[in-house]
């Protein structure tokens, strides 16, 4: 179950989310607030999951309340103004929905939640065999509510921004999807790609250029970590052709 307090000054849309809350199965109601101050008190006393946030309220606004709490907290705006998505985003806000919304975009915005939660969760070690390479020359990943297809030859690297991965395939804009790079780095074939930063995975076939402590792919420049340096260099070496 996931444990979630809604907070909105407007009793009317306390009323819809409360309906809305009720009918989905993996949800649990643990109180409903009028202002960011209420919801302080409620977080004293309780233990809650995930926090469906409207933005425009008076004392203090969900943006400025999202700010007092921790990092690793779930939370989804709700409100009218769409012009604070993209802060709503700075804030690493599970999801952002601008009211009026149906039920089921609701749901796909809990859902969100609950599998943000289920990741962070850990799971007891079990002796399982290494997770089989990627069938042929193509990978599947989750982004934006569908399964999406990429192939392996067209991604020229990945970047890690906290619970989400970038894909970026020089086709349009980059695919988002919830995952970790260390997942891709042991998904992804090792002769192809490897990771030359804590945030990055790059495919060695896009390489323009290399110079000191930069890799260079088309506009891209990406940063090699120093922990990474030394074994780039000598992958590198050991590819130059004598």
């Amino acid at each position: 179950m996931l444990r979630c307090l809604l907070v909105d000054d407007e009793p009317l849309a306390l009323r819809l989310l409360t309906s809305y809350v009720e009918r989905v199965p993996f949800l649990e109601l643990v109180g409903t607030c009028r202002s960011a101050l209420e919801a302080m008190t409620v977080l004293q006393q309780e233990s809650v999951d995930v926090l469906f946030l409207d933005i425009q309220m008076p004392d203090l606004t969900g943006v400025e309340f999202v700010r007092t709490l921790r990092p690793e907290a779930l939370v989804i705006f709700t409100t009218a103004y769409e012009a604070y998505a993209l802060e709503g985003f700075n804030l690493n806000a599970v999801d952002y929905l601008v009211k009026p919304f149906a039920f089921d975009r609701f749901v796909q915005a809990a859902q969100k939640a609950q599998d943000r939660l289920q990741a962070r969760r850990p799971t007891e070690p079990v002796a399982a065999p290494p997770a089989p390479a990627p069938a042929d020359d193509f990978i599947f990943v989750k982004a934006d509510y569908h399964t999406q297809r990429i192939n392996l030859r067209d991604i020229r690297y990945l970047e890690g921004l906290k619970d989400y991965i970038k894909i970026y395939t020089g086709a349009g804009k980059p695919v988002l999807t919830l995952n970790s790079l260390k997942a891709f780095e042991d998904r992804l074939p090792s002769q192809d790609f490897v990771r030359v930063h804590r945030s990055f995975i790059i495919a060695l076939s896009w390489i323009d250029s290399i110079r000191k402590n930069r890799i260079y792919l088309g506009e891209a420049i990406i940063p090699i970590g120093d922990s990474y340096a030394d074994a780039f260099h000598k992958l590198i070496e050991e590819r130059n052709m004598h």
